[in-house]
This record gives structure tokens, C-alpha cells and sequence, in this order.
């Protein structure tokens, strides 16, 4: 299937759902608006890595977010980081790492998927606020040293000035030569999630058009494809 588009407005649908059956079908529907999809391992009580290989042509990215980070994973760290290192043994094209994650088991999973050709993003997420410019070039600074493919930092927007602070990054990371996935959430985010893209950000995400969103602000898939589809003919 070729990619949804040719522009470096890369769109990631992100995928939640109880059981893998279900998440199956939502990302089935999600492939013709979708560059990538994202399975969240962590709402699932059944996850089925080859499930999702076998049966969708996306490159797929896997995460299995922690409790302490937003996520509904409760496993021991040895536990949930295995389940990524399995998807990324088995043809993942990436896999989701907490920037805070065990130092030793983030090592191990970095190698192996680099081994695999599959690619990691290391994330920080902040559910509450966004932090000082200072305080997010520091993480992202700790991001390009990780050994990850990728960074992203996603902060949570309380006015306009978070948004332009986190926006900013991008700047940082064409310095740096290192992509980034920056945005914020909430609503005051929003505009953020369209126009990380354009400034540089490797990847934005959105929620299924028939699925709950994974995190607050999130668009549904086909309008924030109408909305690039509308911006690409601009001149």
C-alpha cells in the first residue's frame, strides 16, 4: 500500500482498545488516512504482536506505556519492555521508549532493535503543564544521547506560549540533526498537532475515526487529513 502521503506531514493513528481483535479492526480502517499506526500494547489484556505484523501493510509502532507515564501498563519494567522487544524482533518499524525508562533495559532494547532495523522513540511526556525552554532543551539533550532514532517531547498546553515554547524544539533538533515529534495537548494544543509538521517534527498523531483518542486533543484521523490535504494545495 503506498504511504497515505508524499509530504513530510507523516500522520501516526494511534490505537487503543481493550482486546487485540478490536484494535485489529480499528487500525484496518485507520490504513488509508494512516503513515503509521500505533498499537498501544498497554490497553490491551490480549496483545498479539504478529497479529497486527501479519495483517496490516502500515509500518507499525508499538508502545506499552507506563502507569507513570499516562500509560495503563502495570508490569515490572523487565516485563513491559520485553513485550517492545519482541515487536521489535518481529518486524516492528518502531518501538516507543520512556526517555525515564530502566537505564540498563532501555540499552538492551535500543540494541535490539537496532538490530532489527526498527527504530526507537524515546518519549517524555507531561500530562499537567509544559515546562521552561531550558527545562525541554534538557530533555531533548538527554534524548539525542539515549542512543534512540528519534525523540519526542509532548507537554500539556495551558496558553500560547507553551505552544510556541514546545514548537521551538524543532529549531533545536534541525541544530542538532537529530528528529523530533514535538506538540502539546489539550485543546489550546490542538494547533499544535497541525503544524508540528510543517516546522520540522518528524510525526504527528491522531485518533481513530471510530476509536476513543489515547491522549487529550487528539484529532480524529480523517479530519486531520483533510486539514493537510488542504494545506498541501495552498500556495
Amino acid at each position: 500500500m503506498a504511504p497515505a502521503t508524499t509530504t513530510s506531514r507523516r500522520l501516526c493513528v494511534s490505537i487503543a482498545s481493550a482486546t487485540s481483535a478490536e484494535a485489529l479492526t480499528l487500525a484496518r480502517e485507520s490504513e488509508a488516512v494512516a503513515d503509521v499506526i500505533e498499537i498501544r500494547l498497554d490497553s490491551m489484556t490480549d496483545p498479539d504482536i504478529p497479529l497486527f505484523l501479519g495483517q496490516l501493510s502500515r509500518p507499525l509502532l508499538f508502545t506499552n506505556r507506563p502507569a507513570w507515564e499516562g500509560g495503563l501498563c502495570q508490569d515490572e519494567e523487565k516485563t513491559r519492555l520485553a513485550l517492545l522487544k519482541k515487536a521489535a524482533e518481529a518486524g516492528a518499524a518502531y518501538v516507543d521508549l520512556e526517555l525515564n525508562a530502566d537505564p540498563a533495559l532501555a540499552t538492551e532494547l535500543i540494541a535490539a532493535a537496532r538490530a532489527n532495523n526498527c527504530q526507537t522513540i524515546v518519549s517524555w511526556h507531561d500530562f499537567k503543564c509544559t515546562a521552561s525552554r531550558q527545562a525541554l532543551s534538557e530533555i531533548f539533550q538527554r534524548q539525542c544521547r539515549s542512543g534512540a532514532n528519534i525523540g519526542k517531547i509532548v507537554t500539556t498546553a495551558r496558553c500560547f506560549q507553551d505552544v510556541f515554547r514546545v514548537l521551538a524544539l524543532q529549531e533545536q533538533a534541525a541544530e542538532l540533526g537529530f528528529p523530533l515529534i514535538a506538540f502539546c495537548m489539550g485543546p489550546i494544543g490542538m494547533i499544535s498537532r497541525v503544524a508540528s509538521t510543517d516546522l520540522g517534527g518528524y510525526m504527528t498523531y491522531a485518533a481513530p475515526d471510530n476509536g476513543a483518542a489515547t491522549a487529550p486533543g487528539q484529532l480524529p484521523a480523517s479530519a486531520l487529513r483533510r486539514i493537510f490535504t488542504e494545506l498541501r494545495g495552498c500556495k
